[in-house]
């Protein structure tokens, strides 16, 4: 797929052969790059409904999109850094987190350039709907200022609890899917500043997410898993 992940379509079993069709049993599991260890899920059984007005049908079971959030999840997939030099619209400073929360400009009094680290905690949960399937995120967002030698400062640790959809579609022979944030809850993990009501952060970083990592997974969503 990528260099974080492959796919497995071997057959599980013989082609079923029919008089009007022809059933393949494929395995469809996804394993981080380098590693083919089974992932921590079973397969369920499921059948296709019983059509026959196209020549090809080809169903994905929520086995096939759990294995991918284990694969991507283990190989590092969900853990982000936003800095000013990465991301070329992202230019936030502690001057403009101590305006919204005066225990940033006390603590911080000469404005630095903000990084944030992003980290998903769990495995994300999948869950499969008609035309598209939900993920389920648990993470958590360090903020850190820059010093003038680069240093990283921790200010603030949030968890994040996310709900996303992801809408797929098939084109030029790939599975592809464009990401949505349904909803976004903060909390304060830990902090050096000092104790603030999390509510007063939580358009910026809805923006941040919105504006850097939304739009940098649908990139990667865009490039599409490759069909057998």
């Amino acid at each position: 797929i990528d260099d974080l992940a492959k796919v497995d379509y071997s057959l599980n079993s013989l082609p079923a052969v029919f008089q009007p069709f022809i059933d393949l049993d494929l395995k469809g599991i996804v394993y981080p790059a380098g590693n083919c260890s089974d992932p921590p899920y079973v397969a369920a059984p499921f059948t296709i409904p019983d059509q026959s007005d196209s020549m090809l049908y080809l169903a994905f079971s929520e086995y096939f999109f759990q294995t991918s959030s284990f694969a991507y999840y283990t190989a590092g997939a969900f853990n982000i850094t936003i800095a000013e030099e990465t991301c070329s619209y992202f230019n936030i400073s502690t001057e403009i987190f101590g305006s919204i929360i005066p225990e940033v400009a006390k603590y911080s009094v000469t404005p630095y350039p903000v990084m944030l680290k992003l980290t998903a905690t769990e495995i994300p949960i999948i869950s499969l709907e008609q035309d598209s399937f939900t993920v389920e995120i648990q993470g958590s967002m360090e903020v850190f200022a820059v010093l003038p030698d680069s240093t990283p400062q921790s200010l603030f640790t949030m968890n994040i609890a996310a709900n996303t959809s992801i809408a797929l579609n098939i084109f030029d022979q790939k599975l592809m899917g464009s990401l949505c944030l349904n909803r976004l809850q903060f909390s304060l993990a830990h902090s050096n500043v000092g104790f603030f009501e999390i509510s007063l952060l939580e358009n910026i970083l809805s923006y941040i997410l919105q504006t850097e990592v939304i739009p940098s997974a649908n990139a990667k969503l865009s490039k599409g898993f490759p069909l057998p």
